[in-house]
């Protein structure tokens, strides 16, 4: 059955693969909402891989996407920086900083967190605070609580970033999910308005809640992150399906 959308905005840990293994079905639901002319997006808060690293994952899902198609958290994070000419201290991931060595980075004006479990440390995060304390501004990419991996659920940078706005009184530039401007700029690069535009995520606040709040419509999937309370906080006309699998 098509879907009364124009557009689709896939999250992709916990919807389209979950660690290293391709969630069955993803891979022909997405040649298929191509096939029927809908405008796809994929949007991401991972800070753990670059741009290229994670179009060459979905590849390998044989999901193959245009990097134009691509929206990430730490790619708006990075356009944030620039416009700005901000020098930040970076506390993210080894292989994402290789996406921020083009950008100054001494005498720092300013403060970018990500997702990091290495770099995630008192002495990071104290000197994090230490310029936060000085007004410096305080960027994050994303701020989920958690995410799932092979082990299970893991505390995410939104815990670190949080209390970091806590302990300093700055309050967090959030880049990604669940920014309401992040899902503005996504629907902004299609010719469309967020009503006509579904977001598919697993994860309830950062995913379905903060897109509803953004004016899109949202499906909430039961893999990745999904937990059984999520159901509770589904907003009104909310979708609510199995897996991808099952969006058709």
């Amino acid at each position: 059955m098509p879907l009364p959308y124009q557009a689709l905005f896939f999250d992709l840990s916990g919807v389209l693969f979950e660690g290293q293994q391709v969630i069955s079905g993803a891979s022909d639901i997405v040649q298929y909402a191509r096939d029927t002319g809908l405008t796809l997006r994929f949007v991401t808060n991972t800070a753990s891989k670059c741009q290229q690293q994670v179009i060459d994952q979905l590849a390998g899902f044989n999901i193959p996407i245009d990097p134009s198609e691509l929206f990430s958290a730490p790619q708006a994070a990075k356009s944030y920086i620039q416009a700005r000419n901000l020098r930040p201290y970076c506390i993210i991931n080894d292989a994402l900083a290789t996406d921020f060595s083009d950008i100054a980075q001494d005498n720092p004006n300013c403060v970018l967190i990500g997702e990091s479990k290495d770099k995630l440390n008192f002495a990071n995060l104290n000197k994090a605070f230490l310029l936060c304390r000085q007004g410096l501004p305080l960027i994050a990419i994303g701020k989920n609580k958690y995410y799932k991996s092979a082990e299970g659920l893991c505390l995410e940078a939104g815990a670190f970033i949080h209390g970091l706005e806590w302990a300093s009184g700055q309050p967090a530039i959030i880049m990604g999910k669940p920014s309401t401007e992040f899902f503005k700029q996504v629907v902004a690069s299609t010719p469309f308005k967020a009503e006509q535009c579904l977001m598919i995520g697993d994860d309830i606040q950062g995913d379905v809640i903060a897109a509803t709040q953004a004016g899109l419509n949202a499906c909430l999937v039961k893999t990745g992150k999904f937990q059984t309370s999520d159901v509770e906080q589904l907003p009104e006309h909310a979708l609510l399906i199995d897996s991808i699998a099952d969006l058709y």
